[in-house]
C-alpha cells in the first residue's frame, strides 16, 4: 500500500514538473505553485479535498497544504472548510474561474500545437437575450449539437450586460454593443420592431391609429435593465426612425417575453420583436397596429473579446450563427 501510495505521489510529482518546464518560464510561477493552482481546480470542481487527492493520487493532508500556500500566495481565502465539507468563498469563486480558463487554454493550446483540434471539443459558454435566445438562436441547437458532437454549451439567458472575464463568457449576442468596449461585434440581423394588441383588447379599447391616440391606451413597458427607465417605443415615418415615449400601469424587468404574454391576454399594447410574435400574429391572437409607424428596427450582433485567443470550439459556434442567422446585405427579418 506505502510503495503504491509513494508510486501514485512521485507521478503526480512528474506531472506537475512537466506542466511547469513547459508553460511556467518567466512566468513568475514555480512547479509547486502550478501543481497547487491544479488541486485547487480539482478541489473546487469536486466540492471536496479527500476526492480532489483521491484523483491526484495524494493525501488530503497534501491537498489541504497545497491550497493553503496558495492562499498565502494570493492573499485571500479562497475555501471555508468545516469539518463535513468545504466550499468556496466569493473570492474562491472569481479565482477559480480565472484559473479553470487559464488551464483549459493551456491543454487546448498543447492540443492544437499537436494537431489534436481537427474536432472541436470542449465547453463554450455563451450569454443571450431572453427574446433572441428563446427564439432565434435556441431552436439551432440542436442542428450544432449533432454537427459537432464533441462541443458542450453551456447557455445564460439574461438581458444584463456581461463581463467577459468575470463572467467567464466566450461570446453574447446582443441588440446594442456597450460603447468603448474592446469587444468585435459581428452583425447577425435587423430585427424589425412591431406594436401589437389582442382582438379582445381592441374590441374593449378601441384601435389605436395615430400617437395622440396611445394617451387613452395602457402601453405594456419593458424596463432597461441599466438604466431603471421605461424603454421607448421605436417607431418609423417618412424614413426616419424616432423614440416615442409611452405610458402604462404595467412594467416588466429582466424578461422581455412577459410583454408579449401580457398583450395575448388582454393587458394592452406594446412594442417588441416580430419574430417574437409571428406565430400569434399568424393565428389571429394578436393584431398589429399603427401600421403608418411600423418598419423600425434594431440590430443583433454576436459580441466577443477582442484580444484573446480563440479556440475553435468557439469559432465554430460564431460561424453557425452567422451562416443561419446573418441577413444578407443587412435586410431585415421581417416575414411579412
Amino acid at each position: 500500500m506505502q510503495r503504491t501510495h509513494r508510486v501514485a505521489s512521485e507521478k503526480a510529482t512528474l506531472r506537475h514538473r512537466t506542466v511547469y518546464m513547459r508553460y511556467t518560464h518567466g512566468t513568475g510561477f514555480d512547479g509547486q505553485m502550478l501543481g497547487s493552482i491544479e488541486l485547487f481546480c480539482k478541489a473546487a470542481a469536486l466540492a471536496s479535498f479527500t476526492a480532489a487527492a483521491n484523483q491526484a493520487g495524494i493525501t488530503r493532508a497534501a491537498v489541504s497544504r497545497s491550497i493553503s500556500r496558495l492562499e498565502q500566495r494570493v492573499g485571500a481565502q479562497l475555501f471555508v472548510r468545516t469539518t463535513r465539507r468545504v466550499r468556496l468563498t466569493d473570492s474562491g469563486r472569481l479565482y477559480f474561474e480565472h484559473c479553470r480558463r487559464a488551464l483549459g487554454m493551456l491543454s487546448e493550446a498543447e492540443r492544437e500545437l499537436a494537431g489534436d483540434q481537427s474536432v472541436p471539443t470542449g465547453v463554450v459558454r455563451v450569454s443571450l437575450p431572453t427574446s433572441y435566445g428563446h427564439h432565434r438562436v435556441l431552436p439551432l441547437l440542436s442542428k450544432f449539437v449533432q454537427s459537432y458532437p464533441e462541443v458542450r454549451l453551456e447557455i445564460q439567458l439574461s438581458n444584463q450586460n456581461v463581463d467577459f472575464a468575470v463572467d467567464g463568457i466566450d461570446l453574447s449576442i446582443r441588440a446594442r454593443v456597450p460603447p468603448d468596449s474592446g469587444l468585435v461585434a459581428r452583425k447577425l440581423e435587423d430585427s424589425e420592431l412591431v406594436v401589437v394588441a389582442s382582438p379582445a383588447y381592441l374590441k374593449r379599447r378601441g384601435v389605436p391609429r395615430t400617437l395622440a391616440d396611445l394617451e387613452s391606451h395602457e402601453c405594456i413597458q419593458f424596463v432597461r435593465p441599466v438604466t431603471g427607465q421605461d424603454m421607448p417605443w421605436l417607431l418609423r415615418q417618412n424614413g426616419e426612425n424616432f423614440d416615442f415615449e409611452t405610458r402604462g400601469r404595467i412594467r416588466f424587468m429582466g424578461d422581455i417575453l412577459g410583454l408579449v404574454t401580457a398583450a395575448v391576454g388582454g393587458a394592452g399594447v406594446t412594442q417588441t420583436y416580430r419574430f417574437m410574435v409571428e406565430q400569434d400574429l399568424a393565428s389571429g391572437k394578436l393584431k398589429e397596429v399603427l401600421l403608418n409607424f411600423a418598419g423600425a428596427s434594431r440590430p443583433f450582433s454576436i459580441l466577443y473579446p477582442s484580444n484573446r485567443h480563440m479556440p475553435r470550439r468557439v469559432r465554430v459556434l460564431i460561424d453557425f450563427l452567422l451562416l443561419h442567422l446573418r441577413t444578407p446585405n443587412g435586410r431585415k427579418n421581417s416575414r411579412r
